[in-house]
């Protein structure tokens, strides 16, 4: 929900938006080569992510760092794909809220070039966070998805050039 939730503040602000839900691709482990003919979805997520200005990642921590499945999707992709985009982070996580799957995700970004926004959302005990509706049950959460929205467009905006 914490994705949707941003997701629809970026949106509140007029800019498209479209969701990769790694769940529903069929994407390899990297290997470390550039082939992966073999799985058309590669090509579609670097494409598309390619075409965006700017990307909100969003990932559960298991084991106090970034899912597999997240890391493995960033592996796949590369400098060309990812270097000067502008990136909001989420994590969110059952137990008390931490920050190491964040700063992991910080780092990788960092590594292909690309602009973290300060403003980032840990969720910790996240059953608590949203009621049935998926509305955020605590008002200062929700003004801090308000600004990482507005810090995420405003960053994508400038250093676009747009």
């Amino acid at each position: 929900m914490a994705l949707e939730v941003a997701i629809s503040r970026v949106g509140a602000l007029g800019v498209e938006t479209e969701i990769i839900d790694l769940r529903k691709l069929s994407l390899p482990f990297c290997n470390g080569g550039d082939d992966y003919s073999d799985y058309p979805d590669v090509a579609k997520m670097q494409q598309t992510v390619k075409s965006a200005a700017g990307l909100i990642l969003a990932t559960p921590e298991y084991h106090g760092s970034v899912s597999g499945v997240m890391k493995n999707a960033l592996d796949l992709m590369n400098f060309e794909e990812l270097s000067g985009k502008v990136a909001g982070l989420i994590s969110v996580l059952g137990g008390q809220s931490n920050s190491n799957a964040l700063n992991d995700l910080r780092i990788i970004l960092r590594w292909v070039h690309a602009w973290v926004i300060p403003e980032q959302i840990g969720l910790g005990q996240a059953w608590k966070v949203f009621n049935e509706e998926g509305k955020i049950l605590d008002e200062k959460l929700s003004q801090r998805f308000d600004a990482f929205a507005r810090s995420l467009v405003d960053n994508t905006r400038k250093l676009n050039g747009i």
